[in-house]
């Protein structure tokens, strides 16, 4: 807000009546948000608003402002403080109301008269209206409005300074350029006024003078150094510009024309003169003594003097053609971006006249601040005679590079440049060594002067660097093709660069030669010379030819491998393949030159197989060998060459697991079995397996007959061990057979299975191999006092549990066994076991492992099993893990898991349902007989001998005591279940037919299968319920008392629970579960036509799968003998259970009595 009003027709409030003072401290209250509530009426003038000063109460203020032509004027103003009129206050409201957008609108709205006036004659038509911003030209008509400012510039001359020490101030002894900010006086001249460096935030909120000038001395001060750079003096505050740190000075005076700010002299009446082009400052060289007039000289009068000796090296600048004198030369910024001169002399000869018109240019980009210095102090230097020619050749060169060197005259011969060349030397030497050495050289007339490819620390010789770089940029990177080529700059990490010595090898010579070679030939300015023998390099035409063999070694389960490439039939070292393939190169060079590519399919299966083979080895350093287990391993290798060469035991081992065609043992005639196709399958590879000292596991899904394969097995060895003792015995030379030849001809078969299971596998064996000796270990050798030879000899098969087995291990191991087998081998998964230790460690030629459990799903446990029955497929865990385990199981590995699948297919079978489901009739059924364990057993007969004493009894007049005798045989069928739905008291005896199920359903579990489990007692039902929960597997319930029983069975239905529990009464009827493929009946029914309900639960139109039917019944208890009674009477004793034939008599008093017996 200008104290003069008429100053400004810009702003929107003029203060005539308020003085300097107020109006500074009112800019500091609104600065600091101290006025509030403001009002305006634009009809009365009225400004009204509170404003915080120093009383507790904020002061009530009013202006009265007055349109004028100039804008609005603030006539008085009226506060509630001390001052009462015109103060700092009202002065706080002007700014405030001017920045606040509301009423600034209305402040800058034009008069009502002034709209009027504006008629529509002035409007354009729509297209000028929208052509005419395309058209006007920016900045070319400056802004008038405001009152203009200008940068005033002026020279200070350095004071005279004497130094006893001859040193001169850096500062004070140079010229120095200052600046200030004036403002146009009333009188037209520029004056300093109320403007200044230090105000011109406070010129901006007045808004009296030009904007756009306050904007830009705004910039211009920012770009300044800072405030420490402001020279003080008598005449105010100025900056100094010889300090200037903003890099954009020159770009600002060329705004400041654009803008109509002026440079002004503040002691000439002559601009300040920018120039166009950036000054040239050089060195000019002449003959020492040459006819040169001085200034200085000239204006005295005095002769020019001519001398001969040397040269004479002076300082030269122009600006924009024009010779300057360098010692009135002043320069800008820091570091140096300008110069400043004075045009004319003042009355002392050589002194500059400061009042001179003031020139400013600007530097050309590139000049050293020590080439300045030297210019800038005008000092010319005799270079003597006899020192000219040092100079010409050693001096002359470098200061080429970092300045303008020209003559004055002919006098002084310039010498030439010597120009660069890249060389290089590539000596070749034996098996593709190629040695690289690089180097400039600078070629002067005859003279060739050989310099390092890279400047050493301290060279400070001439060498051309931009014409280095241009010629190292012409031959792009090579390492990137070879890189040996390169190094680091830094010796370390960095960008990398052409090494100076170089060796190359193998590929990268071949890579050099043929790629890099002729294109550094070809390259301008670089010579190459090549030394030694540059061999044929060529691709081959034929592909290699891989040959594999096997030899037999001293070990029975273990041949070497043998593995050989040729090229164009020479010999191709497979151990360089392996490592070149190893190192993921895409080539192998022969010696002769010829090379082939490594990027073919074949050769990087074989790298991987054999790495399998080599990871596999406990001893990586052993020569690389293969076991008889690993056929799936050999068949791979083998259909990516030509077998050269086969071991006799290896082909006869080998070639039948792979081609197909298991010579095995004939069907025995002993089994009482008729094999299904897919059971004949499994025993003619179990027998070839057996008849080749290999071992196997059996996975087939539960329910497909691994026992009965197994039986027919172990049939089939006894025929040929009987074979075998008689041809013993009747040798071509009459003489008789040693005793222990024919006990090792017919040793029996081992079986170790889960104790629950024991009982059914004797049962199997009666009924599948009727005419082999079945002996059942149900004790410790120790407890039953038997000899191991009495117990077991004569026997062809022996079963015992996997506890007994661990127990009475070294008394097994003291025996010869025909074969180990395994059943629910999953029991002995965990290789750091005693059970496992022991299957592991039993002297037999033959061992085979069965198992329902999909092996995939650990893949140590199945690596456990593989090293029981086939040691030699991974012999090291350690190695497993590695190669095999992490990939599948932490890493998702699908390409390790299938390859693991392919290298133990010739050593499992594994046949799931749906894949046999044409051998197998609709519906299968199957009795699991569950032996109580010895608490289960004492607490059922304790309670057995106390109801036969009760019944025995009561049976002679059945229909009195028919409620009686039922309640006795239902607490003995739920003593058969568990013996805690009797006495929960007993809760702590483990129910065997609960553990018999769980094993069943683990394995049913992980194969995916779905299962529907009956009892006709819930309370069983619920004791299942709590085992599955504790085994965390999902499951549905539905019994008498569900209500929701639609939804229940849509949930099994359609979700993904495994296992539906289901009592008789609510699942007998209305249920359509095709979903399951499996069913356990966990308790005999009494009804025959019950128990089929049941089943018809899943086997029913629509179930396109095979049913399982299991009924577990608990060897020893009514439940046996219920269903024995069952099969010769079940109608009957369905009657019984309906309660009508117990009053009709159907059920004879005998029938009831055998129940209770013994």
């Amino acid at each position: 807000m200008p104290s003069q009003p008429d100053e400004s027709a810009d702003l929107a409030i003029q203060t005539p009546a308020i003085n300097d003072r107020s109006l500074a401290a009112g800019l500091a209250y609104a600065m600091a948000s101290r006025v509030s509530g403001m009002s305006f009426d634009g009809g009365t003038g009225l400004l009204l608003g509170k404003v915080r000063g120093g009383a507790e109460l904020p002061y009530s203020t009013t202006a009265k402002l007055v349109r004028r032509a100039g804008g609005w004027s603030c006539t008085v103003g009226v506060c509630s403080c001390p001052v009462r009129k015109d103060c700092k206050h009202v002065a706080a409201l002007l700014f405030a109301a001017e920045d606040n957008p509301a009423i600034r609108v209305q402040l800058l709205a034009p008069s009502t008269s002034m709209q009027v006036s504006r008629a529509p004659s002035a409007a354009l038509p729509d297209w000028e209206q929208a052509l005419s911003p395309l058209i006007s030209q920016p900045g070319a008509a400056p802004s008038t409005s405001g009152v203009p400012l200008a940068l005033q510039f002026e020279i200070e001359e350095p004071p005279p300074h004497f130094s006893y020490t001859g040193r001169r101030d850096p500062v004070r002894g140079v010229r120095q350029l200052k600046v200030r900010p004036v403002t146009m006086g009333a009188k037209g001249k520029w004056i300093r006024g109320d403007v200044s460096w230090n105000t011109l935030s406070y010129l901006n909120f007045r808004r009296e003078s030009n904007q756009a000038h306050v904007e830009w001395l705004q910039e211009f001060l920012a770009g300044h150094s800072s405030s420490a750079s402001r020279v003080h003096n008598s005449a105010g505050l100025w900056l100094g510009l010889n300090s200037y740190a903003g890099k954009n000075l020159w770009s600002l005076l060329s705004d400041a024309r654009k803008i109509g700010l002026h440079l002004v002299h503040s002691r000439g009446t002559e601009p300040v003169r920018v120039a166009e082009s950036p000054a040239a400052v050089g060195l000019s060289l002449s003959r020492y003594g040459a006819p040169v007039a001085e200034p200085a000289a000239e204006a005295a009068g005095a002769k020019a003097t001519t001398s001969d000796g040397g040269l004479e090296l002076s300082p030269t600048i122009t600006v924009e053609g024009a010779d300057v004198d360098p010692a009135a030369v002043g320069t800008i910024g820091r570091p140096a971006r300008g110069i400043f001169f004075t045009a004319g002399e003042a009355a002392l000869p050589g002194v500059p006249d400061p009042d001179g018109v003031i020139t400013l240019a600007p530097l050309e980009s590139g000049l050293s601040e020590e080439l300045l210095s030297f210019v800038t102090a005008g000092s010319m230097l005799h270079i003597p005679a006899r020192d000219e020619s040092r100079f010409l050749t050693g001096f002359y060169p470098k200061l080429k590079q970092t300045a303008r060197v020209t003559t004055r005259d002919e006098s002084v011969e310039l010498p030439e440049l010597a120009v660069p060349t890249l060389s290089l030397l590539a000596n070749y030497g034996a098996d593709h060594r190629v040695r690289l050495h690089w180097e400039w050289h600078y070629k002067t007339g005859k003279l060739v002067t050989a310099q390092p490819l890279w400047r050493h620390p301290g060279d400070q010789g001439y060498r051309d660097d931009t014409a280095e770089a241009r010629i190292l940029d012409g031959i792009g990177q090579p390492w990137e093709v070879v890189p040996g080529l390169g190094e680091s700059a830094t010796g370390g990490w960095g960008t990398p660069r052409l090494a100076a010595s170089a060796e190359l090898t193998g590929l990268d010579t071949l890579a050099f030669t043929e790629e890099v070679l002729p294109r550094l030939r070809e390259a301008p300015d670089v010579d190459v010379e090549t030394a030694g023998d540059i061999a044929d390099y060529r691709e081959a035409e034929e592909a290699p030819v891989v040959s594999i063999s096997t030899k037999a070694t001293e070990q029975r389960d273990w041949f070497d491998l043998g593995i050989q490439i040729s090229l164009e039939g020479q010999p191709v070292s497979f151990a360089a393949v392996f490592s070149a393939l190893a190192a993921g190169q895409t080539k192998m060079l022969l010696p002769s030159g010829a090379y082939f590519s490594l990027d073919l399919p074949e050769l990087h299966q074989l790298r991987a197989l054999i790495e399998e083979a080599r990871s596999l080895q406990d001893n990586k350093d052993a020569p690389l060998q293969i076991s008889r287990f690993q056929a799936g391993l050999w068949d791979e290798l083998a259909q990516l060459g030509i077998v050269d060469e086969q071991a006799a035991a290896w082909r006869s081992a080998v070639g039948g697991l792979l081609e197909g065609g298991t010579d095995g043992l004939p069907l025995p005639a002993s089994l009482n079995a008729e094999l299904r196709p897919y059971q004949l399958e499994g025993f003619n590879w179990l027998s070839f397996l057996y008849k080749h000292g290999l071992g196997g596991i059996l996975a087939d899904d539960m329910g497909l007959g691994k026992t009965v394969q197994a039986l027919a097995l172990m049939c089939a060895a006894k025929e040929l061990a009987v074979a075998a003792a008689s041809s013993l015995e009747t040798p071509d030379d009459g003489a008789a057979a040693a005793p222990e030849n024919r006990a090792a001809a017919v040793a029996p078969f081992l079986v170790v299975a889960p104790t629950s299971v024991v009982g059914n596998w004797a049962l199997e064996a009666a009924r599948f191999a009727p005419g082999l000796t079945i002996r059942t270990v149900g004790e410790t050798f120790a407890k039953s006092g038997q000899d191991v030879a009495d117990a077991l000899d004569g026997a062809d098969i022996v079963i015992t549990s996997y506890a007994l087995f661990r127990i009475d291990y070294e008394a097994y191991a003291s025996r010869t066994w025909n074969g180990l087998v395994l059943d629910e081998a999953q029991f002995v998964k965990n290789h750091q076991s005693k059970a496992y230790q022991c299957a592991r460690k039993l002297p037999a030629a033959f061992k085979l492992a069965i198992t329902g459990t999909p092996l995939e799903n650990n893949l140590m446990e199945f690596w456990a099993l593989t090293s029981i029955v086939a040691p030699g497929l991974f012999s090291s865990p350690k190695r497993f893990a590695e190669y095999y385990q992490k990939p599948v199981e932490k890493n998702g590995d699908k390409g390790q898991l299938e390859k693991l699948r392919r290298r133990v297919r010739p050593l499992m079978m594994r046949r799931t349902k749906d894949q046999v489901i044409k051998d197998l009739p609709p519906k299968q059924e199957q009795i699991l007989e569950v032996v109580l364990n010895p608490r289960h057993q004492k607490v059922y007969q304790t309670h057995l001998q106390r109801e036969r004493q009760k019944i025995l009894g009561l049976i002679e007049d059945v229909n009195k005591n028919r409620f009686t005798i039922f309640q006795s045989l239902t607490l003995l069928r739920q003593l058969s279940l568990d013996v805690s739905l009797v006495d929960p008291s007993l809760a702590a005896v483990r129910s065997s037919k609960l553990d018999v199920l769980f094993e069943q359903l683990e394995d049913l579990v992980a194969e995916g299968h779905r299962a529907l489990i009956f009892s006709q007692f819930t309370g069983f039902l619920g004791k299942v319920r709590e085992r599955l929960d504790q085994e965390e597997i999902e499951y549905c319930y539905l019994d008498g008392g569900t209500r929701n029983r639609a939804d229940v069975v849509s949930e099994f239905k359609n979700g993904s629970a495994p296992v539906f529990l289901i009592s008789l009464k609510a699942g007998g009827f209305g249920l359509n579960l095709t979903e399951a493929d499996y069913v356990f009946l966990l308790d005999p029914w009494w009804n025959p036509a019950s128990e089929a309900q049941a089943v018809d639960r899943t086997h029913r139109i629509g179930q396109a799968r095979n049913v399982m039917v299991y009924r577990l019944v608990a060897k020893d208890t009514i439940e046996e003998k219920v269903m024995a009674l069952k099969t010769r009477k079940s109608q009957l004793f369905a009657d019984v259970m309906e309660g009508d034939a117990l009053s009709s008599g159907a059920i004879t008093a005998e029938d009831l009595a055998g129940l209770f017996k013994e």
